[in-house]
């Protein structure tokens, strides 16, 4: 048989995308050399497998973590409503000793371990470590302020117009009427939640806010997270600019802006102390044992979830990161009304809904956009 004839019955590399296998093109080379016929699938699953397993198991540590953080967090605030400093410096403390074995190496020449050399410039997770630090501190201290955890994760997951705010100005992004448009219902939506708690709920038992000194309590914890809220898309956007100059080092990232934040604490001293008195005191559960164990519960999820999300942000584009954290806050706040029965009430509800519902809007428009 001719070497022409051989050659006409060597079946072609399908082209994926076009009805093929659906692999991206880079899986059909190695080191440059390009495979075809049977062989251009095995090649693909084995290279995708890894990234794919990082993926999933990026969205498992955040949907599983977060939740389980959310509902052991609302337990914790049933004790004492002021424990946000005790919880933050906790959360810290906890985080750092986890991940500094991993960044430890012992040299020939001395027997104290040293830290492994960075991928980052410290300088670089200085400012990282200011806003993260500010963020979790505000978010922690507005529950002593009247907030519920309700309208707290409602609240929590309107950063797009921040998100919007920073890219317009910083990155010089422009954005479309549909993207615009979502913007104008989540930021309704914030509105109808923060303005809910002024009216009755569904529970007989939960008090209206009426007089001037609960409600200027009250709208003191909302501007604490509307600060919080500021912090967090500055600090998205500080992560996405390093990860993108120095590559996905999110390890490093959890480490070294929790490690340099501990020193912030001596500060807040007495802060912390009455928080972890109060633990050895509860007055709503059984038992001092019980309380740590909650905090202890806390802590391993909040590991969970703090390396779930920045794995998935150093995996995939902030839109895609967005759709995850939007559903996962959904569904934590489903499981805050179910499991502790919080009140609820309709201005809440509609709020709620327009605020995921703009959410969902803006990120599908991102979809299309990087699809073009």
């Amino acid at each position: 048989m001719s070497a022409r004839r051989r050659n006409a019955k060597t079946p072609r590399t399908t082209v994926p995308g076009r009805g093929g296998t659906g692999l991206p093109e880079a899986a059909n080379e190695v080191n440059g050399t390009q495979f075809q016929g049977k062989e251009t699938p095995r090649v693909g699953l084995f290279q995708l497998a890894p990234a794919l397993f990082d993926f999933y198991s990026a969205l498992t540590m955040v949907f599983g973590g977060c939740c389980s953080n959310v509902v052991a967090y609302e337990q914790l605030l049933n004790i004492n409503p002021r424990i946000g400093s005790a919880l933050t410096f906790s959360q810290m403390l906890f985080i750092t000793a986890q991940t500094l074995p991993s960044f430890l190496t012992v040299q020939k020449t001395s027997f104290l371990p040293q830290l492994k050399p960075r991928q980052v410039p410290l300088s670089q997770w200085a400012l990282q470590v200011l806003v993260l630090t500010s963020g979790s501190l505000l978010n922690n201290w507005a529950f002593a302020y009247n907030v519920p955890l309700t309208i707290f994760i409602v609240f929590r997951s309107a950063g797009l117009p921040v998100s919007m705010v920073f890219g317009y100005l910083i990155l010089k992004k422009r954005y479309s009427l549909m993207q615009l448009s979502s913007i104008i219902i989540v930021t309704a939506g914030v509105i109808l939640v923060t303005l809910s708690r002024t009216t009755p709920g569904t529970l007989s038992n939960t008090s209206k806010l009426t007089s001037p000194e609960d409600l200027k309590k009250y709208f003191i914890g909302i501007s604490m997270m509307t600060v919080s809220l500021f912090c967090t898309g500055f600090l998205g956007l500080l992560q996405e600019r390093t990860y993108a100059k120095y590559g996905p080092c999110w390890r490093e990232g959890v480490f070294y802006t929790h490690l340099l934040s501990l020193p912030i604490f001596l500060f807040l001293g007495r802060d912390i102390k009455q928080g972890i008195v109060s633990l050895s005191n509860p007055a709503s559960t059984s038992s001092t044992a019980l309380a740590f164990m909650i905090l202890i519960g806390n802590l391993v999820t909040q590991l969970i979830c703090v390396s779930g999300v920045n794995q998935l942000a150093s995996q995939v584009s902030s839109v895609s990161t967005n759709i995850a954290l939007t559903a996962r806050k959904a569904l934590s706040l489903c499981l805050s009304i179910w499991w502790f029965g919080n009140d609820w009430n309709s201005q809440l509800g509609v709020g709620a809904f327009m605020v995921f519902f703009g959410s969902f809007l803006y990120t599908i428009k991102g979809i299309h956009r990087d699809k073009k």
